[in-house]
């Protein structure tokens, strides 16, 4: 029986690199200069801390690491940005959330897709991954590239396909 797993998985140093890069635009860019501004990627909390003086300064940030995001082939859909928030030195701040894995309803929704397409696959839920087997490898292509084409919130990688 040949299978695959439908996964939502982020290469973090892909996006450290991108946090460091914002911060090194940030540090170039005329309108930032003599401000502060920093950004910070913890990978244990899987989360980026944003700061700046001023909230269009924030926006200004969040816009630079949405673009070296898609410039490093990473999905910004990964990103779940928190409210705007006052510091106590008067600047303002954000955290933003790298979603990682699919959740319980997203997975039923895959799942309910696949069987739409009446092929002769079995899809099934296991944690944070959503594995599909069949006896054809044409059947699971045809899977595959239905799913390319929906959006589903988050990015899908297929791998392991045995």
């Amino acid at each position: 029986m040949a299978s695959f797993d439908i996964v939502n998985e982020i290469n973090h140093q892909e996006v450290d690199n991108a946090v460091n890069n914002t911060l090194k635009e940030v540090s170039t860019r005329y309108d930032f200069r003599g401000l502060h501004a920093e950004a910070e990627y913890d990978k244990k909390s899987k989360t980026i801390k944003m700061s700046a003086e001023e909230s269009m300064k924030l926006r200004a940030m969040k816009d630079m690491l949405i673009k070296h995001f898609i410039k490093r082939s990473l999905e910004p859909k990964v990103m779940e940005y928190g409210d705007e928030e006052g510091t106590s030195q008067g600047h303002v701040k954000m955290t933003a959330a790298i979603k990682e894995g699919i959740d319980r309803e997203t997975a039923k929704k895959i799942v309910k897709e696949i069987k739409s397409l009446k092929l002769k696959v079995q899809p099934a839920i296991q944690d944070e991954q959503v594995r599909v087997t069949g006896k054809k490898i044409d059947e699971l292509q045809d899977v595959i590239q239905h799913l390319k084409g929906k959006d589903f919130g988050i990015p899908l990688q297929f791998v392991n396909m045995k």
